[in-house]
């Protein structure tokens, strides 16, 4: 079997799949048919076309573009990869190509195009990144440096996590270099089968844990989905096997069913003058496999019928399209969601209900607009081409300047992931990366998303440093609550904290506080503390004696040392012993830090 570039849109394939299959020859063959047999709404590539068929992919959405930048891309990168191969013995320039052809699928511009074909030639030939700044600009070389593996020789254990920080560095500027890798991520996943067994389940887990839920961010449900199902085929092909078996038996059967339920649907909106169009969505593999899970029962095919119905107009048609559908069919309580008023922290907008379709049997509809049907899909990618269209060049690289500013959960990871070390920044990553996550509003009605499980410790810490800090209670609902109470969907939360500047976390909030951000600020300031335990008692003694004889010489008294810790910072040290000692060595002089210490005060 070859290195499939195929997307294409065809029906479930039924691999005969063995409990034995994990280490037999024939998990090449199943991971290769698995590329085969995805259900994306992409054309179908072959990489034996080559950059021509990649331009005509491109041109669909780019009409006006000048190919000229992409066909220089691509020489360049079949001359540098010249000579070497893939695993599964083709060409390695099908790779690139066909990382291209996914985000010329996607929608992508020209640069992010001439990215992927040179994305992997700084790191696997001799072609260097100046020579590529040289010969196609800043933007390309940025990008195809922030998809580029740091050396294990220079980095060692740690050269995974910091690989992965720089690229989450590098997507701060540009967004793309996230799709890039997801697209390079796709690729590799579709040829999995031609690695080592170990070699597979490492990167099937890296791709499940830290790939999935960046497309999640990105929405880009269309990579997503496939990756998802990718994963479950390479790390638990038995599972995988079994759904198909299922879905395939009963595939016949739920077309005929979703046929009623979609004619049905669209006479129903056609009599109340509603155009629109309805799209038979089955679940994917891995949604089914999930669902399996959750309910206990892996020998049931948890797969209701489900319905998109894409509105020919805006929001308010939208939820006339609901009203028909729920008088039509009587909706199942407590599964109606309205992500149109309040949409997922990764752009998608739609409306879902359930509702007991013919012979009363459960069916899932989600209605939206073309508008959202398009980012529910492609995610900011699609976003991105909506920009690009009012663009009188046809392509808009500056659109994409601000995207990464937008993605609050990406500015979210900027601001903690300085503070992690190697060892403990992917397992933060993957946590603050969750699907699982809730919404919770501050009083004015400020929607701040955290995990699912999050305290109200976590909120401050989300809000602010120093309200994390100086928290000493909280309001949720209006109600008081324990600060180690995890917080639910929709609560309204109001952070008490202390009038005191220099309040600080507790140690026990370490034991419930879920966010990397809140639990990396709390380890903080303990380890700040702790730097200073091997300060000899004399030291500490002399410089208080200093700070109190100054205050003495002002009229003033030192009750209690908290009051300095502000004053500390002030100075550059970490805590009050800290300001001790440097008073004590004579670093710095007690009166200055009483005069700060007075002003502070008295400017309260």
């Amino acid at each position: 079997m070859t290195d499939a570039v195929s997307v294409g849109d065809g029906g479930r394939a039924l691999p005969e799949v063995l409990p034995e299959l994990r280490r037999s020859p024939g998990f090449a063959e199943l991971i290769s048919s698995m590329a085969r047999a995805m259900r994306l709404p992409f054309a179908t590539v072959r990489a034996a076309d080559g950059v021509e068929e990649l331009i005509k992919v491109h041109r669909r959405k780019h009409r006006r573009t000048n190919p000229s930048l992409i066909r220089h891309a691509y020489r360049v990168a079949d001359q540098a990869h010249s000579g070497q191969m893939r695993k599964s013995g083709e060409p390695y320039i099908t790779h690139p190509l066909a990382v291209a052809t996914i985000l010329a699928q996607l929608g992508l511009d020209a640069t992010t195009l001439t990215a992927a074909l040179l994305h992997d030639t700084v790191e696997d030939t001799t072609y260097t990144l100046e020579q590529l700044r040289n010969d196609f600009g800043d933007e390309v070389a940025h990008l195809v440096d922030g998809v580029t593996k740091l050396e294990k020789v220079h980095f060692g254990g740690i050269a995974e996590a910091e690989t992965t920080r720089k690229m989450i560095l590098a997507a701060a500027r540009d967004v793309r270099v996230l799709l890039i890798k997801l697209a390079d991520r796709l690729h590799n996943m579709r040829t999995l089968g031609h690695k080592k067994r170990a070699s597979q389940v490492r990167i099937a887990t890296v791709t499940r844990d830290i790939l999935v839920p960046l497309a999640g961010r990105l929405g880009v449900q269309v990579i997503k989905r496939e990756l998802e199902d990718l994963v479950l085929a390479a790390l638990d092909p038995e599972a995988h096997a079994s759904i198909d078996a299922m879905a395939n038996e009963r595939e016949s059967q739920r077309r005929q069913y979703v046929g009623a339920v979609m004619r049905q649907v669209s006479q129903e909106l056609r009599d109340e003058r509603l155009t629109v169009r309805v799209i038979d969505r089955p679940r994917h593999y891995t949604s089914i496999y999930e669902r399996q899970r959750a309910a206990g029962m892996p020998n049931y095919l948890c797969d209701n019928p489900r319905v998109v119905i894409v509105v020919q107009g805006d929001n308010a048609d939208c939820y006339a399209a609901l009203g028909v559908i729920h008088t039509k069919w009587r909706p199942v309580p407590g599964r109606f969601k309205d992500f149109i008023a309040v949409p997922k922290y990764n752009l998608y907008k739609s409306l879902h209900t359930t509702v007991f379709g013919p012979d009363r049997k459960p069916v899932d509809v989600l209605i939206r607009t073309e508008e959202m049907h398009e980012i529910a899909e492609y995610g900011i990618a699609a976003r991105h081409h909506n920009r690009s269209a009012h663009h009188a060049g046809g392509e808009c690289d500056g659109c994409w300047a601000g995207e990464s500013a937008e993605l609050d959960w990406l500015q979210r990871l900027l601001e903690w992931q300085h503070e992690a070390e190697s060892g403990a920044f992917l397992e933060s990553l993957r946590y603050d990366l969750s699907d699982h996550e809730i919404l919770v509003f501050t009083l004015d009605g400020e929607a701040i998303s955290l995990p699912s499980d999050a305290t109200p410790v976590d909120f401050a810490y989300a809000l602010d440093t120093q309200l994390g800090d100086r928290c000493i209670g909280v309001r949720v609902n209006g109600n008081l609550m324990a600060l180690s109470a995890p917080l639910a969907d929709g609560d309204v939360v109001e952070i008490l904290s202390s009038p005191s500047a220099y309040t600080g976390p507790e140690r026990e909030w370490l034991e419930t506080a879920r966010s990397p951000r809140a639990q990396l600020q709390i380890r903080r300031w303990f380890s700040d503390e702790e730097k200073t335990a091997d300060v000899s008692d004399a030291e500490l003694k002399a410089g208080k004696s200093s700070i109190e004889a100054a205050l003495a010489r002002r009229g003033r008294l030192l009750l209690y040392d908290r009051p300095l810790i502000a004053v500390a910072r002030v100075f550059g040290f970490t805590n009050v012993d800290e300001l001790y000692a440097g008073i004590s060595e004579g670093s710095i002089d007690a009166d200055d830090v009483v005069a700060r210490l007075i002003n502070m005060i008295d400017a309260r």
